[in-house]
């Protein structure tokens, strides 16, 4: 396997104009999926209708790192792993957003919340999961338990 192994992935951003009382937009991440290419290599609008407008943003590349291991990892245990987007909205206009990062990280992903950041989750599919999977494998270890002794366990002359 590579030093830092990368796919490319489309993000998909929907959004919704005045989906209650107190918006004018709303946004969410609708779907990520694998791009070999095919997308092309800017973002566009799919969908626009004044209501409801569909963006695609190709290209995006997803890099593994030996030292984000443990996130994958822990990513891998939940049940069902899933891609986190990082997206942001415009400050300027805030009827635009778009994809800033994806990630399989969960610590990557808690990074990211704890800095405000918006960040959502889409399930990712199986064959992810396995590359993803073959890359903990070969650079993950888990770190030893280190038990502590009650400090009525060591003899008076040592504590």
């Amino acid at each position: 396997m590579a030093e830092r192994p990368t796919l490319h992935v489309a993000v998909l951003i929907e959004r919704r104009a005045q989906p209650s009382p107190w918006e004018d937009w709303g946004f969410r991440i609708a779907e990520v999926c694998l791009d070999d290419g095919g997308f092309g290599a800017e973002a566009r609008t799919l969908r626009d209708d004044g209501g409801f407008t569909q963006w695609l943003f190709p290209g995006l590349p997803v890099t593994l790192y030996r030292d984000e291991a443990e996130g994958y990892h822990l990513n891998l245990r939940t049940g069902q792993p899933v891609w986190f987007v990082m997206w942001r909205i415009d400050a300027e206009d805030a009827s635009r957003a778009w994809p800033e990062l994806v990630t399989a990280s969960y610590h990557e992903a808690a990074r990211l919340l704890d800095a405000q950041e918006r960040v959502d989750n889409l399930p990712m599919p199986a064959e992810v999961r396995d590359w993803l999977q073959a890359f903990v494998d070969a650079h993950y270890t888990p770190a030893p338990k280190r038990r502590q002794r009650p400090a009525s366990f060591i003899a008076p002359e040592h504590r």
